[in-house]
């Protein structure tokens, strides 16, 4: 008896060993999260404690004969997971009106959130707390906290939810106040809104499930104990179409491909398969391999008198090595200051190596360089670089040498010594693809246009400039979007919802001409004055201050214009009457003659530890359709340089005065080129989603923003706004 005690101890401690109950790296290298049917890290209808790696971005589709999911989520931090959807409904449409949303698919939009409340440690699973379509119209709102642990090749999960995801009341409920147990499943005004009150309330149950590694790598197999019975769905509740449930377990399986996607497929409710895919990146590992130019040899020549060298040559070269474009440099005996804007190289510090390297390479005796950033011809940050110091990390005279040891980031100071050399010029050319969309609205459930600007500007002075831009429109189904003012509820006056008349009856359009005089008082106030057409839709004029001291978190702004809308039939035209008739929808709607409007910003980037790389924005002030209040923008900067942000304007119409959504929201990404190309570039792209196109809670697109142009004052930023 005892050597049967002693062996089945032993069989236990090996199994024990066999198995690891902590997951880390070298473990668990081929087990990686994966999404649900909903995005977000998931089994199939259920969520599991696991999070994805801090910066993964995934886009999906799943599919089944009662619902499409297009999903997209992206890890924020390491403990906040985002995921926004946009589903369909094949079996209803978006209205019964024809004439305001045709045969488009009724279109639910969803935001869920997941915070990681602990990590997985030897002991404790690791446990999340999370919140299904907290800003949508309800059709699959829940709460749940899951927890997750790994043994072997198994990944366990068990949890409790609420509202949807709990929904056969299996822990708590009362399922004769109805399938929902009396959870108010109702939404505020036109949907969109969060619903705080009814969070963790009505029916609560236990799921669970388990996700299985098989010996062949890209093979995943899932179990999950359902807890939705499925029949509060909004196709039951709206149609006659019943979604029974033979099964309350689901099965389904997972083929990975590697790490950039895979494709899924499950047996769910006993009765229907569900397939979907999953592309994804890290937006923190993301990089590319540059063809660029190599930093020079330290090679430096004998003592030269500034009067001697060619000055000329040099800004040559810092143009085309360390990217110090329309160069001036001032020199003599005792100081270089190269005064230019940074086009090339994000990452700061790598221009300021190649930019010392051909400075101490010239041979002059300058016990000082200074590196001047400049945009929009407005000093921004001067590096001041000490050469003695400079030549001991040139020479890599001690271990860890960098060339940060030798720099300062000051003020810009006027500079000393004769103008050697100006490579600027007054004129300046470019062109840039251009790419607007708005998802899941009633007349299509994608709507977009893409086409070409191309723009020009002249410097009338070192602070005044004039410039404008042409766009052409290459391709769009804005012709679809025939948004009318009586089904939707509200009187607005017509700003952005006239996108129509701009975009699609209007191919080739002058997009902005402007006049803009910049200038700069002490060493933290930034002023810019415009006038003219200012964007697509608007023309008048304004002005923009923006208090920003030197490695500062904080900077305040504040802007303000006075803007009338522009005839969409006449290039050059604004609106003077205020009344009009759409011969489209055959109704009068009113348009914006004149009307002040600004905002006072703050802007904060939070210098925690558990709240990294983030920049706040929260600008105060009046609309374009003369609504009054507040626009949050949160956006997350990534290793890449990747930014990803969030966007909402809250202001004083109702939701019904509003329209559909009840307030304006979007979402943007901004991705640098130099991740696309062979060569490194400080230019970005930025990519917006916006669920619906309306009149509330909408800002006047300016062609520069000073905080922007002034990035380089907080060291290591690339924010940049949308």
């Amino acid at each position: 008896m005892h050597r049967r005690i002693f062996q089945l101890s032993s069989l236990t401690l090996t199994l024990m060993h066999a198995l690891p109950a902590v997951a880390n790296d070298q473990d668990f290298t081929l087990f990686r999260p994966t999404q649900s049917d909903f995005g977000g890290v998931g089994l199939m209808q259920t969520p599991t404690g696991r999070v994805a790696p801090e910066g993964e971005f995934s886009i999906g589709v799943t599919m089944n004969d009662d619902y499409r999911h297009y999903h997209s989520s992206l890890q924020l931090m390491p403990w906040l997971e985002a995921t926004i959807r946009y589903t369909q409904v094949p079996d209803l449409l978006y209205s019964g009106d024809d004439s305001f949303s045709g045969d488009t698919y009724y279109t639910d939009k969803g935001i869920d959130v997941k915070l990681r409340l602990w990590e997985e440690s030897y002991w404790l699973p690791e446990t999340s707390i999370g919140m299904r379509d907290i800003g949508g119209t309800g059709l699959f709102d829940g709460e749940y906290i899951a927890a997750s642990k790994h043994v072997g090749p198994f990944d366990f999960t068990a949890g409790i939810g609420w509202g949807y995801i709990g929904n056969s009341a299996n822990l708590k409920g009362d399922t004769s106040l109805g399938y929902d147990c009396g959870r108010d499943t109702s939404y505020k005004g036109k949907g969109g809104s969060v619903d705080f009150a009814r969070w963790f309330t009505g029916c609560a149950s236990v799921f669970g499930g388990v996700e299985y590694q098989t010996p062949w790598q890209p093979l995943r197999l899932k179990v999950e104990y359902d807890a939705n019975n499925y029949k509060s769905d909004f196709i039951v509740t709206r149609s006659d179409k019943p979604m029974p449930q033979d099964s309350s377990f689901n099965y389904g399986m997972v083929y990975t491909f590697g790490d950039w996607g895979d494709i899924r497929a499950s047996y769910e409710r006993g009765n229907t398969w569900t397939l979907g895919f999953t592309l994804k990146t890290n937006f923190n590992s993301l990089s590319q391999s540059w063809v660029d130019t190599p930093t020079p040899a330290y090679a430096p020549k004998p003592q030269t008198d500034a009067a001697d060298i060619d000055w000329q040559r040099v800004a040559q070269d810092l143009d085309t090595v360390a990217g110090y474009r329309e160069a001036k440099i001032y020199a003599d005996n005792k100081t270089v200051t190269v005064v230019g804007s940074q086009g090339k190289y994000r990452d700061r510090e790598l221009a300021h190596e190649k930019g010392a390297m051909i400075l101490a390479n010239t041979g002059t005796s300058a016990s000082t360089f200074n590196l001047v950033e400049q945009q929009a011809n407005q000093t921004t940050t001067q590096t001041t670089i000490d050469v003695a110091a400079y030549r001991k990390v040139a020479n890599q005279e001690y271990v860890g040498a960098k060339v940060s040891d030798a720099t300062t980031l000051v003020n810009p100071n006027s500079p000393r010594g004769m103008l050697q050399a100006d490579t600027s010029e007054p004129w300046s050319v470019s062109f840039s693809p251009n790419l607007q969309q708005s998802i899941g609205g009633s007349e299509d459930f994608y709507l977009f246009n893409i086409g070409v600007t191309g723009g020009a500007s002249y410097w009338l002075t070192d602070n005044i400039e004039f410039g404008g831009s042409v766009y052409v429109n290459l391709y769009d189904n804005y012709d679809k979007f025939k948004y009318d003012v009586p089904p939707d509820g509200t009187d607005l006056k017509r700003v952005r919802t006239l996108v129509r008349q701009y975009i699609s009856d209007n191919p080739v359009r002058v997009s902005n001409l402007q006049l803009t005089a910049f200038d700069k008082f002490g060493d933290s106030v930034y002023v810019q004055g415009y006038g003219g057409y200012l964007e697509t839709m608007f023309a008048g004029v304004g002005g923009e201050v923006l208090y920003r001291p030197l490695k500062s978190n904080w900077a305040f702004g504040m802007d303000v214009n006075y803007v009338a809308q522009r005839d969409p039939n006449s290039e050059f035209g604004i609106f003077t009457e205020e009344r009009h008739y759409d011969p489209t929808t055959g109704r009068y709607y009113n348009v914006q003659t004149g009307t002040p409007t600004g905002h006072f910003t703050t802007y904060y980037r939070p210098e925690w530890s558990w709240f990294d790389d983030l920049l706040i924005k929260a600008s105060v002030g009046q609309y374009l359709a003369e609504d009054k209040g507040v626009t949050l923008d949160v956006s997350k900067q990534f290793d890449s340089g990747v930014i990803a942000g969030a966007y909402m304007a809250k202001t004083n119409l109702s939701a019904e005065q509003f329209g559909e959504g009840s307030f304006n929201k979007g979402f943007y990404i901004s991705i640098p080129f130099d991740i696309f190309t062979v060569k490194p570039s400080a230019s970005r792209a930025v990519i917006g989603w916006t669920p619906l196109s309306r009149d509330g809670g909408q800002m006047l697109g300016r062609k520069y923003s000073l905080y922007s142009m002034t990035n380089a004052r907080y060291p290591g930023s690339e924010f940049t706004n949308k």
